[in-house]
């Protein structure tokens, strides 16, 4: 892989990589048992029953966007670790280079679209 693409995309990454983890802190807590761990904080919009409907639906919402959060962090930390590694743009699967075009566009792929292809109908 081209160097200057390399450090551009890994110039990216780094910068969602610190969003996310913004967005993570405005509405999580770190969990005390796991390291590097967040937890959905429960909202406190009153006592009244129609409050606390509005409270489990807010706090449903946290869960499931702290969880694609989480896992988004997770494919950017891994995309971060195979360019520091020298395998970023590699597909896992096959061996081949990823097009450029396919990482300009998701830089977290460790596949590339032959392979996913291959994957998304075998599913």
């Amino acid at each position: 892989m081209d160097k200057k693409v390399a450090d551009k995309i890994k110039k990216d990454l780094l910068a969602r990589k610190q969003q996310i983890e913004g967005d993570l802190d405005s509405f999580t807590k770190d969990d005390k048992h796991e390291k590097d761990e967040h937890r959905a904080k429960f909202p406190d919009f009153g006592n009244k029953s129609d409050e606390n409907v509005q409270e489990i639906g807010a706090y449903s919402t946290n869960l499931a966007t702290e969880k694609i959060l989480e896992k988004t962090l997770i494919d950017i930390e891994d995309a971060l670790d195979r360019i520091n590694k020298g395998s970023y743009g590699v597909c896992k699967y096959c061996g081949q280079e990823i097009e450029k075009k396919r990482l300009l566009a998701r830089p977290v792929s460790s596949a590339c679209i032959e392979c996913k292809n291959k994957l998304q109908k075998a599913v």
